[in-house]
């Protein structure tokens, strides 16, 4: 049966994202009364649906532009950074996302998980939209690798999403009626009347579902491919969904299967881990997309680099002139993860060292920063070029969503979890052959993987995954000790994975989906007393 492309983007406008009435007028696809066969009569028609996907990543302004969180997905990896331990932020009056770090505001009736809801269902809509437009009976082979891609995408979305809201116990809220359920599942067959009783699923439907999702990615997505190779690293490849199934599986703790797809992640994707040169280059460090599996890239012309001010650049990199963390507030990483790291890893050089430290003025900064910057501040994102004064280049950069690195350290950790005599070998292979010549480490069992999970987190700091680890393995967050870098009202030290881990579904879901009143996750907000230094004057 004939469908009118625009009464599926009406259903989907009125699912899950809810009611979201803007942002779904904002981003349809201009086709008017066009028909799926119109949309789909040929492959360049679907491609174009295809690089809406990871464009709507990065679009500023959706809930308002008042708020300079709202810049898309690198901003709710940010979010998930400041939530953790390993990111320390010098304080300031331009720092908008102290409502994450002091754990404030975080109930369903804020507007702050209202943008975390909101971005990832509006990512979806595109997503959503090919995935329903294209009838794979008759499809191209290309068409049917958009789907593919278009696929992987969403399971994307849906692992991070299932991870973020599902509700997990933890030592200052109960929910025992939600533990363990995730978000409704929304898809391209969704109505609306689905949508207004559309309850949260278990952990396992989820999982049936985004398998499914990467099941079809995996048999079809080199169909996409031109020439036999990927069109860009932007949109998931076969590495990413190998990827993507390896982190499925570590948050379901199948960490067999997570073994086994990290390993074919690496294979597939034909890169090492990035050099010491790559990583501490002034000009190409961390926003060179070409040494990632997958990733965000921007350009000029985009809106959030237009802005100067809402984009990744000006948030992540403290050496800018035009960006918010160039003036402070400077992102920097915690002080106890720092003082653990050996001084002769050379990633200890992507922050300023201390005064007095083994590697003071060995950090390479750019030109002029070295005076500017606080210490422990971040050097490990550096704006596009190297250019710190023209936001119209530096800004137009890129970002991480998936590193060859993350699946040696899911392949580490799923064998130490299996209680794998190869564990302990792979974590010193890849430490002494990239990253650390001197490194040694000889714990096994819980021990060998707390530091592995350590290591990762030095790895990932600043691409939004030690959220998903201390939320899966129940790890508590400690920001208040002698010395420590954080500013005074976020130093909480939890028992076990926080309250506000469990990111709450919004008030605006449940006023037009029945299914979840009653469903809520318990609001986290102010649960934590910060811990006072008993050294410190009064």
């Amino acid at each position: 049966m004939k469908k009118n492309i625009t009464k599926i983007l009406a259903g989907i406008c009125l699912s899950s994202t809810l009611f979201m009435t803007t942002g779904c007028i904002e981003e349809t696809f201009p086709t008017g009364s066009a028909t799926e066969d119109q949309l789909t009569s040929s492959s360049m028609a679907t491609s174009a649906m295809l690089w809406a996907i990871p464009g709507s990543l990065n679009v500023p302004g959706r809930i308002s532009s008042d708020y300079h969180w709202d810049w898309g997905y690198g901003s709710i990896i940010h979010i998930r950074d400041v939530m953790t331990e390993d990111m320390a932020v010098v304080s300031s009056g331009y720092d908008w996302y102290q409502s994450w770090e002091m754990n404030q505001n975080q109930g369903e009736s804020y507007v702050y998980p209202q943008f975390i809801w909101n971005s990832y269902w509006q990512s979806m809509l595109p997503v959503n939209k090919l995935i329903g437009a294209t009838n794979l009976e008759t499809a191209t082979e290309a068409q049917v690798g958009y789907v593919a891609a278009a696929r992987a995408f969403r399971a994307m979305l849906y692992i991070d999403m299932a991870r973020m809201f599902e509700f997990l116990p933890n030592d200052k809220t109960q929910g025992a009626n939600v533990e363990g359920l995730t978000v409704p599942i929304v898809t391209e067959a969704t109505t609306e009347a689905d949508a207004r009783n559309n309850p949260r699923v278990t952990r396992e439907e989820m999982k049936e579902f985004i398998l499914a999702d990467l099941d079809f990615a995996e048999a079809n997505i080199e169909k996409s491919y031109v020439q036999g190779k990927p069109m860009s690293k932007t949109l998931p490849d076969l590495a990413a969904v190998y990827g993507l199934k390896a982190r499925c599986y570590m948050w379901l703790e199948d960490y067999a299967n997570a073994r086994d797809y990290a390993r074919k992640a690496i294979a597939a994707s034909g890169l090492l881990p990035m050099t010491e040169d790559q990583c501490l280059s002034t000009s190409k460090g961390f926003n060179d997309i070409n040494c990632w599996i997958w990733g965000s890239k921007m350009v000029s012309e985009d809106d959030v680099v237009k802005t100067s001010l809402l984009n990744w650049t000006s948030w992540m990199s403290n050496e800018t002139a035009f960006g918010y963390s160039g003036h402070g507030p400077f992102i920097m990483i915690g002080k106890s993860l720092y003082d653990r790291l050996s001084d002769t890893d050379f990633r200890k050089k992507m922050w300023k060292a201390p005064q007095g430290g083994m590697l003071e003025g060995e950090e390479p900064f750019i030109s002029g920063y070295e005076n500017v910057l606080p210490e422990y501040a971040s050097i490990k994102f550096r704006p596009a070029e190297g250019n710190t004064e023209d936001f119209n280049v530096g800004a137009a950069s890129a970002y991480p969503l998936m590193r060859v690195e993350e699946m040696f350290f899911i392949e580490m950790e799923a064998a130490a979890q299996l209680g794998d005599a190869n564990a302990l070998s792979l974590l010193t292979g890849f430490m002494t052959t990239y990253r650390d010549p001197e490194y040694a480490f000889a714990g096994t069992g819980e021990k060998l993987i707390e530091e592995i999970i350590f290591q990762k987190r030095i790895e990932l700091w600043g691409e939004g995954q030690t959220f998903f680890d201390v939320k899966r393995l129940n790890m508590s967050v400690t920001r208040g000790y002698e010395g420590t870098n954080f500013s005074d009202a976020v130093r909480f030290n939890t028992n076990g994975r926080p309250a506000w881990m469990n990111i709450c579904i919004v008030q605006t879901e449940k006023n037009n989906n029945e299914a979840l009143r009653g469903y809520e996750n318990p609001d986290p907000s102010d649960k934590y007393e910060a811990w006072i230094d008993p050294n410190a004057q009064n």
